[in-house]
């Protein structure tokens, strides 16, 4: 019998990308607040990084490959990092488009560092003079050792509502190790497929949700028909079914449109504020997406009418209209939900604006060292928008920010530790103490304020105008509930089954401590909507496709 595989040992600059735990102790603690740092940033753009079935990741030394998504660039890979637990695998062994590497720049060394492997893609070489023979012999050998590799079979990061046709790469990997270990009875080899999903992947303060789907697990023994010499349709196979697991727990839509529009459905199904984790909402999320791509799909080869897809689609075309009216007013679809009397709505607005005023009182101080932040992040991602088209360099947008942050953030606070040199030794944790609890209060501050703008509008808009909408929403829901229970089989009553399934604390708050705090939480902000980010406004629109 061969020997357990122990997998490669962690490379020290691993730390880097990976949060701080304790079999990191080993570690300088100059590795160790580095990666302290950046763990940090990565925290501090995203509101929350919520982490589903984590018990389907194989442990160090079983030979893996992680397949995702890939639609945020080099943010995907770190994101992957840190939701692996170091207690279930020690390292994830990264790859990348080899354009990424020889650079002299923060990120080109991070990945260096983290053993992470070039691809050459053949988009980056268009004379076709492409050589990755090499490369994938140091995959064969990492998987050989026990190691997990992670690649991103759609081949390229893409600012795209719909998950790109898969690679065969992958299974042509699978396919080869197989091959290569046909006379090792105990040889095994697992693809595990990860859906991410990004509110909204380029805002501040938005949530991510990672789903690990079940692993597909292939031996000699069991897998034969992957053994060269191998059948084609046998490696699309596989393609197949990995596309399927990926796209199964995330959004996959044709279109912007169709998810503002899935989005709006999900909101007005499942009342704004009911306690329901990431995975539920963007379950329901999905619903939604499949039945409106279904409908659409089949009502474009059907000639007959008066159908139930028929029915669909024009829920669908009147849920974008109403939801234009709501961007035209800048209200929310809650605030049509509940009516409010005009001095319930000018009480409202005078705590909501005092409780603003209070809490940017208190967070001035720290905003102030966040002021370079925001600036340089603004101007660099700025600039570098202006360089390509939406399609190209807005799936970038993440990385710019977390590297600008990380940057000017590490630079702020030295600076601010060398001006106060004898209180260094307060200063060197009082700053970042400082500038998280500003970012939290601000988080709050900019709540309160998007409220307080909200019910001013309410003002604005007018009774006959309010009392339009809310006719038109509740049609709108009556169908929407129809469709949710009568055709898609949701929950009747979702307020109370999505609390009682376990969403209580809404994926976030672990602590019994925290779990007691009704509104303000140190380690992050009790969201009632989860498509919030930290803006004045309700971000409900998409980019124009077509740019």
């Amino acid at each position: 019998m061969a020997p357990p595989l122990k997998g490669s040992p962690t490379p020290w600059s691993y730390v880097l990308v990976r949060c701080v735990h304790p079999s990191y102790r080993s570690s300088t603690a100059i590795q160790l607040l580095v990666s302290l740092l950046f763990h940090f940033v990565l925290k501090i753009f995203y509101g929350s990084i919520v982490v589903e079935n984590t018990e389907y990741i194989p442990k160090t030394g079983d030979p893996c490959i992680v397949c995702a998504n890939h639609c945020n660039a080099l943010t995907d890979a770190l994101v992957l990092v840190t939701a692996i637990p170091p207690a279930t695998r020690n390292m994830l062994r990264l790859t990348a488009k080899s354009t990424q590497f020889g650079r002299r720049t923060f990120t080109s060394w991070l990945i260096e560092s983290a053993g992470t492997i070039p691809i050459q893609r053949r988009k980056d070489f268009p004379d076709g003079d492409i050589d990755n023979s090499e490369v994938m012999e140091h995959l064969m050998q990492a998987l050989e050792t026990g190691d997990a590799v992670c690649l991103f079979p759609e081949g390229m990061s893409r600012y795209h509502p719909t998950i790109a046709p898969l690679k065969t790469g992958v299974a042509r990997l699978v396919s080869d190790v197989l091959t290569r270990n046909r006379d090792n009875p105990d040889f095994s080899i697992s693809i595990l497929t990860c859906s991410m999903t990004y509110m909204h992947r380029q805002h501040f303060r938005s949530d991510v949700l990672v789903t690990f789907n079940p692993p597909m697990r292939f031996s000699p023994k069991t897998n034969p028909e992957l053994i060269a010499p191998v059948n084609f349709e046998c490696i699309r196979d596989v393609t197949s079914r990995m596309h399927q697991l990926i796209s199964s727990q995330t959004i996959d839509a044709p279109s912007w449109d169709l998810i503002r529009s899935a989005k709006l459905a999900a909101r007005m199904y499942v009342p704004l504020g009911t306690s329901m984790t990431l995975g539920d909402f963007v379950r329901v999320t999905r619903t939604f997406v499949e039945a409106f791509k279904l409908a659409e799909a089949r009502n474009e080869k059907s000639d007959r009418h008066e159908t139930e897809d028929d029915k669909i689609n024009t829920l669908r075309d009147d849920l974008r209209t109403y939801q234009d009216k709501l961007a035209h007013w800048s209200i929310k679809d809650d605030r049509v939900r509940r009516p409010l009397r005009r001095r319930a709505i000018v009480f409202r607005m005078f705590i909501r604006f005092l409780w603003f005023i209070c809490l940017i009182t208190i967070s001035l101080p720290g905003l102030i060292l966040w002021t370079p932040v925001f600036i340089t992040t603004f101007i660099g991602v700025r600039n570098f928008t202006k360089t390509g088209p939406i399609r190209d360099t807005w799936d970038e947008i993440a990385d710019y920010k977390l590297a600008y942050g990380l940057i000017s953030g590490v630079f702020v606070w030295m600076t601010t530790v060398l001006i106060t040199l004898p209180l260094a030794a307060i200063t060197v944790i009082l700053v970042p103490a400082l500038m998280w609890m500003a970012l939290r209060w601000f988080e709050d501050a900019v709540s309160a304020f998007r409220a307080f703008t909200m019910l001013f509008r309410l003002l604005w808009v007018g009774p006959t105008t309010l009392r339009e909408l809310r006719e038109t929403r509740q049609d709108l829901h009556t169908r929407i509930i129809n469709l949710a229970v009568r055709t898609l089989g949701l929950p009747p009553d979702p307020e109370r089954y999505f609390v009682e399934s376990g969403g209580q604390e809404k994926g976030r708050v672990k602590s019994r401590w925290e779990s007691g705090a009704k509104y303000f939480s140190v380690r992050r902000r009790r969201k009632r909507d989860w498509n919030e980010t930290l803006r004045l406004y309700d971000k409900v629109d998409y980019p124009d496709e077509r740019l």
